[in-house]
């Protein structure tokens, strides 16, 4: 008996460092984190109800957890429910709520003609970002992120982000309309095409990318125009002002193995020195074998004629294409 309970110990052991390795055990909670949940709760951002309900703290393993969690059963005044409950910090919850009734439902009435009634989503979740061993914890340790994959409608209809990125018109429709306007209100929006960890689900999160937490991440990149009525309608009441978009850096050089991963040009050769595609040296004439002396002519003298003076250029500023950049 006494064995059993020794090799029990130690095999609890082992696996609580394993699960200590699975983490960064040398990060540390940003102070902000506290402080947001703070403010949420001193602003009454968040009411508590029978579908949305404060829990005891969680804290744990490691850096992992919120001072003041909730656990969400429905949203958007329990007209919305949740395949499973999740357990989310406080300043994410009115971010979600403000996006399914500004974005997520004006988009289901346009393309589908009817509401969202649930969602499948996932929120808290103790790990590193995309499941990566030791990599930084993701917004999900702080219950400061939500996984949707897929909506299901009031008639029974469900679109899902895995096979609806690329499903029917509406459901693309949808499913980018629902993706811009998350933009809107989270700091981090990942769609399928912004990396091969999210080709089934939207990642919706509020981290931090710099320290006034201003700088937003909204990918893939895509081209849409939408169909939603402008903010300030009644059909958008929350829809907030999209952040600016700050300019790109100078591109930097053409990578010839980018261009030409195949090697069908001349360019693609490895050669020593600079990997950078330049346009090839214009050949020198082949040589004859003889040639006779040549001896220029004398150049004829001709009367100096007046020459015309360029047009002056325009004064008035010039005119910009109207269409969007991308």
């Amino acid at each position: 008996m006494r064995r059993g309970i020794v090799a029990f110990s130690a095999f609890t052991l082992f696996g609580l460092g394993l699960t200590g390795c699975a983490l960064n055990r040398f990060e540390q909670r940003e102070p902000w984190r506290n402080q947001a949940e703070e403010v949420c709760l001193a602003q009454k951002l968040v009411r508590p109800s029978e579908d949305i309900q404060p829990i005891k703290e969680i804290d744990g393993p490691g850096v992992c957890g919120m001072v003041h969690p909730f656990r969400v059963t429905r949203l958007a005044g329990g007209t919305v429910a949740l395949k499973q409950r999740m357990t989310l910090a406080c300043p994410i919850i009115p971010e979600v709520e403000a996006w399914l009734a500004g974005t997520v439902q004006p988009a289901a009435e346009v393309y589908f003609g009817q509401p969202v009634v649930e969602i499948n989503s996932g929120s808290y979740s103790c790990r590193g970002r995309n499941n990566q061993v030791g990599a930084k914890l993701s917004e999900h340790s702080f219950g400061n992120a939500v996984d949707v994959m897929s909506f299901r409608f009031a008639d029974g209809y469900v679109v899902t982000v895995k096979g609806g990125w690329r499903g029917t018109e509406a459901e693309q429709g949808f499913l980018r309309e629902v993706f811009l306007g998350a933009c809107n209100h989270f700091t981090t929006v990942l769609a399928p095409g912004s990396n091969v960890y999210h080709y089934d689900h939207l990642h919706l999160d509020l981290a931090r990318h710099d320290p006034r937490g201003l700088r937003r991440i909204c990918k893939p990149l895509i081209k849409y125009e939408s169909r939603l009525p402008p903010p300030g309608t009644p059909l958008s009441p929350i829809r907030r002002k999209p952040p600016a978009w700050q300019p790109a850096p100078d591109p930097a050089p053409i990578d010839v193995e980018e261009d030409d991963p195949y090697g069908l040009s001349p360019m693609s050769a490895r050669e020593a020195g600079t990997k950078v595609a330049r346009a090839p040296a214009p050949r020198p004439a082949p040589a004859q074998a003889y040639a006779p002396p040549h001896v220029p002519a004398p150049r004829p003298v001709l009367a100096a004629e007046p020459r015309a003076l360029p047009e002056p250029l325009p004064l008035g500023s010039p005119t910009w294409s109207s269409g969007p950049i991308y």
